[in-house]
């Protein structure tokens, strides 16, 4: 890891705004390889600073580990852009800064002073990365829609949980904030296309669009090749059509069983010890191993129960039979892989101490990353941002807070 001013994005400068996950991750990732990132908050703070978790479960707006998680490498500032004196500050930001990044709805921007085209006409050169989860146009852009929404209008959801047997149960979402991630990764790499755009021609900025239903329908691999090259609609009800493919309960955890082609299946039941019962009819071929799945599984269950995990994960690929661990946050904290690559870091957040997040997911051979500091304080760099930086005097300072603009 190298300091800021080593990095090929030192002289990039962001300024965040909105609240919750997508903005902040996608700003995040760029602060991570060294850009320069304002983030701009409410008076009242952003949401994730409510969502914890938090240290011995004792809630506190600077102790939340989502909002750290999302807000390292930043400076902050809390400014209230409903407000025309905080519209005109954030102007102010915005004309020393060469990317927006905000996930204020369309229907919001207004309000917040964040509408495309006024921004346009004030500030041309800048790279504008607005995310919501339909985008900025089309009959449902003005739609009220929240991580749930876009996971359904995705498509996502109908396809989860795969294989279900049971119809009668609704979809799911995959659990956390997936699609406002997706939203956030997509942001940060538009960002970098756009920025690229501006070095490289006219000088002028752009507006992008990230639809967090797009981002997420783009990655449902097959399932929509299935309804326009084949005529048929994938969704999350039926059966595997090859087998064994299962979750199974070991000594001390699960592993996921799979060995569906037939010299993986060979080489699973040698390693089983050659069990008379795998000789069956029911078990002669892939397809019969998916269609009498239950009985494969119950014929398993005491063997795979004598293992514990990380052994039978060992011994089966040794034997090349792809099985793999379900890993527990605790697992993947443990993971010798991920302490091998240095995975997780420390941060030294003030009034919590160290704390070990998750980092960059990626290593490069040339260019750098590192957390260079803590998430912010709310408020924490107002007088550094605003007096030392914008050149506003002291008086007018205190005048701004004392009315609640910051």
């Amino acid at each position: 890891m190298a300091s800021s001013t080593s990095s090929p994005f030192a002289a990039l400068k962001i300024v965040e705004c909105g609240q919750g996950v997508s903005a902040a991750f996608g700003a995040k990732l760029l602060a991570d390889l060294g850009a320069q990132v304002i983030k701009v908050e409410p008076p009242e703070g952003d949401l994730t600073r409510g969502r914890g978790p938090f240290p011995a479960g004792s809630e506190d707006p600077e102790k939340s580990g989502t909002f750290i998680y999302l807000n390292t490498n930043k400076r902050g500032v809390t400014i209230d852009l409903t407000q025309a004196a905080g519209q005109q500050l954030l102007s102010e930001l915005l004309n020393r800064a060469d990317v927006l990044i905000h996930n204020v709805p369309p229907a919001e921007r207004s309000v917040w002073g964040l509408e495309n085209s006024a921004l346009q006409t004030r500030h041309p050169r800048l790279v504008i990365a607005a995310i919501s989860v339909f985008g900025g146009s089309g009959r449902y852009a003005s739609y009220k829609a929240y991580e749930l929404t876009a996971s359904n209008a995705s498509g996502w959801a109908f396809l989860s949980p795969g294989a279900s047997p049971y119809p009668d149960l609704p979809p799911l979402k995959c659990f956390g904030s997936q699609c406002d991630f997706q939203g956030g990764v997509h942001a940060a790499l538009t960002v970098l296309a756009a920025y690229f755009h501006r070095l490289k021609s006219s000088d002028t900025g752009q507006v992008i669009e990230i639809s967090e239903q797009e981002a997420v329908a783009a990655m449902l691999e097959m399932n929509l090749m299935h309804y326009t090259y084949a005529g048929r609609e994938t969704s999350r009800l039926g059966s595997r059509a090859l087998g064994p493919w299962f979750i199974a309960d070991c000594a001390d955890g699960q592993i996921f069983v799979l060995a569906v082609e037939e010299d993986q299946w060979q080489r699973l039941v040698d390693l089983m010890g050659n069990p008379e019962w795998a000789r069956e009819e029911l078990f002669k071929d892939r397809l019969s191993r998916a269609q009498n799945m239950d009985a494969l599984k119950a014929l398993m269950a005491e063997w795979l129960a004598g293992w514990k995990v990380q052994d039978l994960y060992r011994v089966a690929q040794e034997h090349r039979v792809p099985f793999a661990p379900i890993n527990t946050m605790r697992s993947l904290y443990e993971s010798e892989h991920l302490r091998q690559r240095n995975f997780f870091v420390d941060v030294h957040q003030p009034g919590v101490g160290k704390m070990r997040v998750p980092g960059m997911p990626s290593q490069y051979g040339k260019s750098f990353w590192a957390i260079r500091r803590p998430a912010p304080r709310l408020g924490e760099h107002n007088e550094e941002i605003f007096c030392a930086e914008l050149g506003l005097s002291q008086q007018r300072f205190r005048e701004l807070r004392n009315a609640g603009v910051i």
